[in-house]
């Protein structure tokens, strides 16, 4: 029998991927040719990527160049104030609805994220799998969608506030709270559990970029 060819990824999610994980960083000028020399694709697919990530506000125009967006002070407010209600939403959602196999995997990746709390890069990727478990385990598609668009746009910050010292640890403990809280079933506990996470995140990353001010 042939074998079964492995789904490879498409332009858009390469082009986003790099930008997740900073290859391209807020600022940064995407070039279609680069592009597609880089990820070994015919521009066309490129071109359309770049125009859908335009019209998602992850691409910005300077001039006739197409660079990596940047968000400002109210811009970054505005995201974290619907990511606070949308994440709390998922967690309540998950209370009611998570299966005792997806509980048990949330529970897992608190315990092996504890390993990572001095490798913000590393904890920052862990920490995006535990908020996307919490998503799936909210079983509302809909829901899931808004909240993968509004952690793409997350990436458009060139700092994650897990680098923040001691900041790891925090957000372990706090991850704990929340897990604890959905395997009790308790939905208002779950849910005003991960807005209080998200609001210190929010603080501590304005405290971040006040620092970053100064310097």
């Amino acid at each position: 029998m042939p074998q079964s060819r492995q789904p490879t990824k498409d332009a858009y999610s390469l082009i986003l991927e790099a930008i997740d994980v900073g290859v391209y960083k807020p600022g940064d000028r995407l070039v279609e040719s680069e592009l597609a020399e880089r990820f070994g694709v015919s521009r066309t697919p490129i071109r359309e990527a770049l125009q859908r990530l335009e019209t998602q506000s992850l691409l910005e125009r300077d001039g006739r160049s197409l660079i990596v967006a940047s968000l400002d002070h109210n811009q970054m407010a505005e995201l974290y104030v619907v990511r606070r209600e949308l994440e709390g939403l998922a967690a309540k959602l998950a209370a009611k609805h998570a299966t005792e196999e997806e509980i048990k995997v949330l529970q897992d990746m608190v315990t092996e994220d504890d390993a990572l709390v001095d490798d913000p890069t590393a904890l920052s990727r862990a920490n995006r799998r535990f908020h996307e478990q919490i998503h799936l385990a909210s079983h509302n598609r809909y829901l899931v969608q808004q909240l993968d668009l509004v952690h793409r746009t997350m990436a458009l910050m060139a700092t994650t506030s897990l680098a923040v010292q001691g900041r790891g640890e925090i957000a372990q403990s706090e991850h704990k709270g929340i897990v604890e809280a959905i395997a009790a079933r308790d939905e208002e506990a779950a849910g005003r559990a991960l807005k209080e996470h998200i609001s210190v995140a929010f603080m501590t990353r304005l405290k971040q970029d006040a620092v970053l001010r100064e310097n």
